[in-house]
């Protein structure tokens, strides 16, 4: 999917790059597979910002997107590669045997035309949906269960694949992304295939513009505000905060752990993300 440039005949297009949408191949999504979308602004149900820089951008429509990839060994074939306004990776409206129609994250090299199947009886291509368990090791994948049934929920955005590096007892062993090994159980379903859209993180924004169509306001630095709205502004002239940088509320950033010491799902990761790498797979 390579990006479209332009000429710079105004000084907003001269470092502006799209995607040209060439695997595009319908323009008008499922109706019966839309739902709507309330913008909250990154307001909570009390009316308070509590997520800063949201708010406005154009309207979306949600598009269903069957994680759960239920199914099983009904044969479906690939009626159209879409755009969803909601997420980076593209999507594949699926049109099954019995007639029921459903959309699913695009994996690389699925077309128009191709089959795809979930179940035992699925072959090693693309876009099939399998059990880990029945996957030979080495395999790209993507749309990842934590739990038997739950749906996928890891390796969801452009571009990204995890790889399936051993099978151990009731587990097995992924790389994601971020470089981390965990252990995932062996009946977990998982979609063969890197995701489309690889080129989706070279896009240039290009212009401030843009970020507001997305819903994305401007960030303002702490030490760039007054002492009342964070805690690292204020002072004569320019100042850097004169302490670690914190959040509004006072809580250390910029490697600061978060996660707790005694999170239950601890021990099924075998090994931590490295800091300070740039992940694999368009991550």
């Amino acid at each position: 999917m390579p990006l479209s440039s332009y000429k710079p005949i105004t000084p907003s297009l001269r470092y502006v790059t799209r995607s040209n949408f060439e695997e595009i191949t319908k323009t008008k999504p499922e109706k019966r597979l839309l739902r709507s979308l309330r913008k909250t602004g990154g307001r909570n149900h009390h009316g308070r910002i509590t997520s800063w820089q949201k708010g406005g951008g154009h309207k979306r429509l949600y598009r269903i997107i069957d994680f759960k990839r239920d199914k099983l060994n009904i044969p479906g074939k690939v009626t159209a590669i879409e755009y969803d306004p909601n997420r980076t990776v593209r999507i594949a409206l699926i049109t099954y045997a019995d007639g029921d129609k459903r959309y699913i994250l695009a994996p690389q090299d699925l077309k128009v035309g191709d089959s795809v199947l979930s179940g035992d009886k699925a072959e090693i291509k693309p876009g099939h949906c399998l059990k880990l368990k029945d996957m030979p090791l080495g395999s790209f994948i993507h749309n990842i269960e934590l739990m038997p049934g739950r749906g996928g929920q890891l390796v969801r955005t452009a571009g990204t694949y995890a790889i399936l590096m051993a099978k151990e007892g009731q587990f097995a062993q992924l790389k994601l992304p971020s470089n981390e090994v965990r252990l995932i159980p062996l009946n977990c379903f998982a979609t063969l295939g890197q995701l489309s859209n690889s080129e989706h993180f070279n896009i240039t924004i290009g212009k401030a513009g843009r970020s507001r169509w997305l819903g994305r306001r401007p960030h303002v630095r702490g030490v760039a505000m007054n002492p009342i709205d964070h805690p690292l502004g204020g002072g004569e002239g320019r100042n850097h905060g004169g302490r670690h940088p914190v959040t509004p509320w006072g809580i250390p950033t910029k490697g600061y752990k978060t996660r707790g010491k005694k999170k239950l799902s601890n021990k099924y990761i075998v090994q931590r993300r490295p800091p300070n790498k740039r992940r694999y797979g368009g991550g």
